[in-house]
């Protein structure tokens, strides 16, 4: 019988344009079954935003109600030169989100990376001043965030901020700014956008000693009235790491704070790495390609794919425990054909981290936490 409504469950997650149900009362889709718990994000990247990949589009609209992009909104892409502001594909993502009402986060107005030298330099080399920073930075968030006022239900203002021993990053940001830069930018981001929700966003935030940063953080936020709605902790996870009791407290420790808490940017790598300190989300780690950190170029092992799945059980369940305090779970892509697991830390790896695999398949995975659900 489980096995007979296992197909029936897949095939109708396979199948994103119809429903196929075990029985009358189940719903087959993420989105259906996770409705009265929080709501079920994924990311898309340039090319699903512009339909060049329709096949996962149709899974996109049949599972999921929030959407972030990926890199569109990122400085480097939306804001590359001083004069110019490219808005091509963050104006599609919005018409394809508001056409199927979905709730879209922008991603991401203040961060250390992909962000242009031009920013923080002086054509002559020299890094800017405080004043004229912080005067670049307002004009940056009135323009994107105020274009799309009434659009963008939430924007990540401040992306990875902080060190894994709860101090602030030594980024240009800080070094330029100051530490109130993190304060500036929400400032900003609620004048030209009121109605938005404001998140700060951060890797390893199950990490005490960064927990107690970010909560600090936000502590003084609320103590100068300045806007903060919630914290979202990126779930960059592998099947044994993190220890899920201390992603619990951080859960909790954020909720206690009044905010929402999200789990972003979510994707449980299988693959071994060659330092457990690499097992965040620091983009700028490249090491060369390895065969023994790259065990699966073939295709992933039935033993593993039980693995997989037996983790996002582990991780759903947590979530489930504390739907009063999570507002959204958000997927790392749609696929694992776009996951940006198969390049990192090692380009050109074969990673399986999402719950649909290179041909929009749904793996054992997604039918175990739709089962949670019922």
């Amino acid at each position: 019988m489980f096995k007979l409504a296992s197909t029936l469950f897949l095939t109708g997650l396979a199948c994103a344009a119809c429903v196929s149900t075990a029985n009358n009362n189940t719903p087959t889709y993420l989105k259906d079954a996770y409705a009265p718990f929080f709501m079920m994000g994924t990311a898309l990247n340039e090319q699903q935003i512009s339909g060049q990949v329709p096949e996962d589009l149709l899974v996109v609209k049949s599972h999921f109600n929030a959407i972030t992009p990926e890199n569109i909104m990122k400085w480097e892409v939306i804001h590359p030169s001083p004069n110019e502001y490219n808005f091509s594909a963050s104006d599609q993502l919005v018409a394809l989100t508001n056409e199927h009402n979905l709730f879209l986060i922008g991603h991401t107005l203040t961060w250390h990376s992909q962000t242009p030298d031009w920013v923080f330099k002086s054509p002559d080399g020299e890094l800017k001043d405080r004043e004229a920073l912080l005067a670049l930075l307002k004009e940056h968030i009135y323009t994107v965030a105020g274009r799309y006022r009434g659009q963008i239900q939430g924007w990540d203002v401040v992306n990875e901020a902080f060190n894994e021993d709860g101090t602030l990053r030594n980024s240009l940001w800080l070094q330029i700014i100051g530490p109130d830069y993190i304060e500036k930018a929400f400032e900003y981001a609620h004048e030209a956008a009121p109605d938005a929700k404001l998140y700060y966003n951060d890797y390893n935030l199950f990490k005490p000693e960064k927990r107690a940063g970010v909560v600090a953080m936000v502590k003084r936020l609320q103590a100068k009235n300045i806007p903060i709605d919630g914290v979202g902790l990126q779930g960059h996870y592998a099947l044994d790491y993190p220890d899920l009791s201390l992603l619990e407290d951080s859960i909790i420790a954020y909720g206690e704070l009044g905010i929402e808490v999200m789990i972003t940017e979510l994707d449980v790598s299988v693959l071994p790495f060659p330092d457990e300190e690499e097992m965040g989300a620091d983009v700028s780690i490249n090491i060369a390609l390895q065969s023994k950190f790259n065990p699966y170029a073939n295709g992933l092992p039935a033993s593993i794919n039980t693995q997989l799945s037996d983790r996002y059980e582990a991780l759903f369940k947590l979530f489930l425990k504390h739907q009063d305090i999570i507002s959204r779970v958000t997927f790392w892509g749609v696929n694992d054909r776009q996951t940006w697991r198969n390049n990192w830390p090692m380009q050109g790896r074969s990673d399986y981290p999402l719950l649909f695999d290179r041909e929009n398949r749904p793996k054992d995975a997604a039918f175990t936490i739709i089962q949670l659900t019922q």
